[in-house]
């Protein structure tokens, strides 16, 4: 057994205090910055002013005297600060990125010294310790060299953290090596699981049974030996007893800590693999800040840690290492979390005004797919979303729009849902077949650390407040897809497994993308065949959108055009909007959240219409066998939401007529694909000459599907036609009193059907019969 030789790094610990300590005291940050991080703190009074901006220069040392003033318990140190200090300190910096846990302690040592007294009344903040540190120092002051030194770890009432540079670049945790063992590092990954916050004891307190005084033991392990004896030298030792300790928990110094658990990013890794995780330990004012699903920046000391207890035993020379975190910087915020700067907020001022937002924002999502642009509309709108209501009597009314895109291959659903989760503050992605149901809700696990048996919140928990994409919907088994019924009309998951009962928020909007039964939609059988989803699932989506794949030559040939143009310049075409960057959409989404529109009495009395209206046709298409959605009450629902939605990203406080058509045309525009072209053409005409040739031809169209079905020994005994007096009269030939009623009937005038029957006439369409009694059609033009 050798011993290696010591080795001196020339390391000056004092001369490099006596830099921080210039650092802290003389650095001054600059006015913008400053302006924009203290600006709720800014105090107008006219006597004070002179003083609250020269203060306000001093970075560092105003913080010091709000930590003093118990204003304030984060000091953070930006090492940006140290680089652009003075150029001498650079290799301060990297002197404390390579050895972070020492300059910690340094840093402390020198706050201690350089912290100024409180300039307020603070009393209203003590505490037990403070209560106890009175005493002890009162007493010490009375007995001759009684000045006994207190843990540094009671007297601070603040945590130090170091923020890195901006020029760090962020490595994935399978990158992080043994080389980076106590640097400073920044690791890129997703939040997957977080502990409960629980209290870590930093520093230990006794009360001696004999003398009463108090003992501290400070505390920098993860296990430690609790005192036994007495060590007062005043006391106990003076007079040769030994006093036993009891240890006093309200006066020890305890500090909030939690675990977290994060995991590779998918484009991290590499193929073949699976992602790797890493443990995170955060203190103090740090915890509460991440919750599962999100994707952060972690700044922090790599460290290693021994096993204890049995663990030890089985891992026997193994060691583990975990991050402690000093800075978090959250990729993707919530919308009441977003930072607004002057420039958003210019910008979204001219976008308030813009009169034509609707379609810019929908053309700016996902501009390199082509065409759909009532489908990115409706995007826009799960977005935005509706208002969510409660009731007095407890009762919620969901706001979150749900959506689901059934198509053939190739329409790039997928692309949209990628698209969307990357957008949102929080999306979760995930596909049917490579979920479970305990996967998109919740699951029961036990937690390593307390050893308690706790939730582990699915896809739909993580995409709480965000918008969960759910791909290959139709792939999911059916005892999955239940699982997320509850979710999308109640916003709640209830568990009830290993005697755990709770019921979780699930407050997220759902957007499903799906196949129809036979991979490609066949046009032979009924949309409902077609879509083969249970009526209950359907009716819980406010639109779902049928997208065929039909050849044409003019939108093949500019959909082509469009593909080879993003792959040679590997950007999109010119648009006939400028794109809105999707930072800028994100602000400006999260603006529009914050109004609550409300829907005004004669607005209400015209969606009741539509309402019925809706129904009606409904009734009738399920009648033709031409229905793929089920019309209910949701429905109605799902009309308001979107309207809210509209009226939200026009920043209004009430829903207007024009919102209430543009939900119903998107309604309309989603089953718009299974019209066949010559239908296209047919009811692109909605003139009240076309409207009423249609009425009449549809008549004829029914009358004789009832003759054939007599003929055919169908329809019921004694039924007869009553368009026609017998059934050898020819079968093109109406009455033209059943068809005056129907016409007059359906609110056209009698004058308006006399140019029809002109007009038609004059085409050879039809001719009238037995001095104008009956209508008879050309069976050779007609």
């Amino acid at each position: 057994m050798t011993s290696l030789p010591v080795i001196d790094l020339r390391v000056d610990y004092r001369t490099d205090k006596e830099k921080i300590k210039v650092f802290l005291s003389n650095f001054k940050g600059s006015q913008e910055k400053d302006l924009a991080q203290n600006f709720a703190d800014i105090d107008i009074r006219d006597d004070e002013q002179g003083d609250a901006d020269e203060s306000r220069q001093l970075k560092y040392m105003t913080q010091l005297q709000k930590v003093a003033n118990r204003e304030q318990q984060m000091l953070v140190i930006e090492l940006e600060d140290i680089y652009t200090h003075e150029s001498a300190a650079n290799d301060l910096v990297s002197r404390i990125r390579f050895n972070t846990r020492r300059y910690v302690q340094l840093f402390c040592e020198v706050v201690d010294e350089l912290m100024p007294q409180p300039t307020r009344d603070i009393s209203e903040y003590d505490e037990v310790i403070d209560v106890i540190l009175h005493q002890r120092k009162e007493r010490n002051e009375q007995i001759e060299g009684g000045q006994e030194k207190f843990p540094e770890h009671l007297l601070r009432r603040y945590n130090l953290y170091f923020k890195p540079l901006k020029s760090d670049v962020s490595l994935a945790v399978r990158d992080v090596k043994g080389s980076y063992l106590g640097r400073l590092i920044t690791v890129r990954g997703i939040v997957t699981r977080v502990s409960e916050v629980k209290p870590l004891l930093q520093v230990n307190a006794y009360t001696c049974d004999v003398c009463g005084s108090e003992t501290f033991q400070d505390i920098a392990k993860k296990t430690f030996n609790p005192l036994v004896d007495c060590e007062n030298q005043n006391e106990c030792k003076k007079n040769g007893v030994r006093g036993s300790l009891h240890m006093q928990t309200r006066a020890c110094r305890f500090s909030p800590f939690q675990e977290v658990k994060i995991q590779e990013m998918a484009d991290q890794v590499p193929v073949g693999h699976i992602p790797r995780s890493m443990t995170i330990h955060v203190h103090g004012n740090l915890t509460r800040c991440m919750n599962p699903g999100d994707v952060v920046h972690l700044g922090g000391i790599f460290l290693p840690i021994p096993y204890t207890g049995f663990q030890a035993i089985r891992a026997g020379l193994l060691t583990d290492t975990y991050l402690e975190v000093h800075h978090v910087y959250q990729l993707k915020k919530q919308y009441s979390d977003m930072e607004v700067t002057p420039e958003v907020i210019r910008k979204i001022e001219q976008l308030k005004h813009d009169g034509n937002i609707y379609n810019k924002f929908a053309m700016s999502i996902a501009p390199e797919i082509y065409g759909h642009l009532d489908v990115k509309k409706a995007l826009l709108l799960l977005l935005v979303g509706g208002v969510t209501k409660l009731t007095g009597d407890g009762m919620k009314i969901r706001g979150d729009i749900n959506v689901c895109l059934m198509g053939d291959p190739g329409v790039a659903k997928s692309q949209l849902l990628k698209y969307i989760s990357k957008i949102a503050p929080r999306g979760v992605y995930t596909t049917g077949k490579g979920s479970s149901g305990v996967g998109l809700t919740a699951a029961v696990m036990r937690d390593p650390v307390t050893d308690e048996m706790v939730l582990e919140g699915g896809a739909l928990v993580l995409a709480d407040n965000g918008i969960c994409c759910i791909d290959e919907f139709d792939k999911m088994e059916e005892s999955d897809r239940t699982a997320i019924h509850e979710v999308m009309e109640q916003q709640t998951i209830s568990i009830s497994k290993a005697g755990i009962s709770t019921t979780l928020n699930a407050r997220t909007s759902i957007l499903a993308a799906a196949n129809p039964l036979y991979g490609r939609y066949n046009i032979k059988v009924s949309p409902v065949e077609n879509i083969n989803l249970p009526a209950a699932l359907l009716s819980r989506f406010d639109l779902l959108f049928l997208i065929l794949d039909k050849p044409t030559r003019e939108d093949d040939e500019r959909l082509a055009q469009h593909v080879t143009y993003v792959h040679m310049n590997n950007k999109h075409p010119d648009l006939e909007y400028e794109v809105i960057e999707p930072t800028t959409m994100r602000h400006y989404i999260a603006m529009a959240r914050q109004r609550r529109p409300v829907v005004p009495p004669e607005v209400s009395n015209y969606i009741v219409d539509s309402y019925v209206r809706l129904r009606k046709v409904s009734k009738e298409d399920e009648k033709a066998n031409k229905s793929h959605t089920y019309t209910s009450a949701r429905t109605l629902l799902g009309v308001l939401r979107l309207a809210q939605a509209l009226a939200r990203l026009r920043f209004a406080d009430s829903v207007e007529h024009s919102d209430i058509d543009e939900a119903l045309r998107l309604m309309e525009c989603s089953k718009e694909s299974l019209q066949d072209e010559a239908e296209k053409e047919f009811e692109s005409d909605q003139s009240a000459v076309s409207r009423i040739y249609r009425l009449v031809k549809s008549m004829g169209g029914s009358r004789n599907r009832r003759k054939r079905q007599k003929r055919m020994g169908k329809g019921p005994a004694g039924e007869r036609d009553m368009d026609v007096d017998s059934d050898d009269e020819d079968d093109e030939t109406l009455s033209m009193v059943d068809v005056r009623a129907r016409v007059l009937n359906a609110g056209f005038t009698e004058v308006q059907l006399m140019e029809t029957i002109r007009q038609y006439e004059d085409l050879d369409i039809w001719f009238l019969v037995n001095n104008g009694a009956k209508l008879q059609f050309n069976t050779i033009r007609a």
